[in-house]
């Protein structure tokens, strides 16, 4: 199998995901949302069910793990366990995890930044499954199966 060339898109994508994390994890506080407790107890399930998720998807993927979107050389497609769940189980893992933190901490800007990473994996997903159908043309059917996010 040829080894795949990455693209000014990889790298594009790649570089705001980065940034947006860098951004996600300043001490900024533009505004502070405040809840009552239970809000924030139900970012903490929110946080940890996407952490298992996440992780679930990491044992899967193992060494085939990239951070650019154009699928590795020796990758084979993977529809079980987390992925079965949703195609893009740790984009949602890192979308859900955001946005659960965000809430605990009662953090407008973290929630902003969550929703950030949302449009960020959306696109990014996008030129990926572009990318994954050509190189597995059984995609299309687990695409019409599981969604791309929960």
């Amino acid at each position: 199998m040829s080894e795949r060339k990455l693209t000014y898109k990889d790298y594009a994508f790649v570089f705001i995901q980065l940034t947006l994390f860098v951004a996600y994890g300043l001490p900024v506080g533009i505004h502070s949302i405040n809840f009552p407790d239970w809000p924030g107890y139900a970012g903490l399930v929110i946080l940890g069910l996407s952490i298992f998720l996440g992780l679930m998807a990491l044992a899967q993927l193992n060494t085939r793990l990239s951070p650019f979107p154009s699928p590795v050389s020796n990758g084979k497609l993977i529809t079980t366990g987390a992925f079965k769940i949703s195609r893009h189980p740790i984009y949602t893992a890192l979308i859900f995890s955001g946005f659960g933190y965000g809430l605990y901490k009662e953090s407008l800007f973290k929630a902003l930044i969550a929703i950030l990473l949302f449009i960020l994996f959306y696109f990014k997903s996008k030129f990926e499954e572009k990318l994954l159908l050509q190189k597995f043309p059984e995609y299309k059917n687990y695409m019409e199966s599981t969604r791309r996010f929960i």
